[in-house]
């Protein structure tokens, strides 16, 4: 068998399942479940999508490849849901956009779905407004830590940040050099209230993370703090 590049819209090998999970108050959330084919996973990533109103939904690009490409190549459970109010090719999650406050039972019922599943050292894999649902309500519950794509922090307090020193979970912030929003210069100001926190500031990169060159590097990052061992990622598959 020879080898294929891994491009853009390359799917690997997973077993992929369609989920369901409902809220405390009610609307029931879809998703999908992607776990390694040949192993059992060493840690699961928690999808946060980016804002509704943008567009953005369980199939944004870079949580799309994440699912289509991590658990093959590192071993890692990839779960992706919509938030409420948001539909994709999946279907369409119950309830209305929450302004990020009501996204917060969202991630309880994600949460409470991973721990009954049973999948191991989950982390909280944020972009853009999944960001602020991660720093908003992420130490509320057991998990690694939080990876940060692109962090506006928009709908994110002083103290929501803060909450992270001395939590005992990871906080990895990934900066593009020319964010629309939050650049590294600010960025490293306000995320210092986390003395802890891992630090990415990623030269040429942009808040949509768009081209292949921006895709691998962005999970890159992700692999390196969920299975460093496998690293470096692949570009070709046989």
């Amino acid at each position: 068998m020879s080898e294929v590049e891994i491009r853009g819209g390359t799917v690997l090998p997973a077993a992929r399942e369609n989920v369901e999970f409902t809220t405390a108050d009610g609307h029931l959330l879809v998703g999908e479940l992607a776990l390694p084919l040949t192993a059992d996973p060493v840690a699961t990533l928690v999808c946060l999508h980016p804002l509704p109103t943008a567009g953005g939904f369980m199939d944004s690009h870079i949580l799309r490849k994440a699912a289509a490409r991590l658990p093959a190549l590192a071993d890692v459970a990839v779960l992706r849901f919509n938030f409420r109010g948001v539909s994709s090719p999946r279907g369409r999650s119950e309830g209305e956009f929450g302004h990020g406050v009501d996204e917060r039972l969202d991630l309880d019922a994600a949460m409470a779905f991973t721990l009954h599943r049973g999948l191991p050292h989950p982390w909280l894999l944020g972009w853009s407004f999944g960001t602020e649902v991660a720093l908003k309500y992420g130490t509320q519950h057991p998990v690694d830590g939080a990876i940060l794509l692109s962090p506006p922090l928009h709908r994110t307090s002083r103290d929501e940040v803060a909450s992270w020193a001395g939590s005992g979970k990871r906080l990895v912030v990934v900066i593009p050099e020319l964010d629309d929003y939050l650049r590294p210069a600010e960025a490293a100001q306000r995320f210092a209230v986390v003395p802890e926190v891992e630090f990415v500031a990623v030269a040429g990169g942009k808040h949509l993370w768009v081209g292949e060159d921006q895709t691998y590097r962005v999970l890159s990052e992700i692999v390196a703090r969920v299975n460093p061992g496998v690293l470096p990622l692949p570009r070709t598959w046989r």
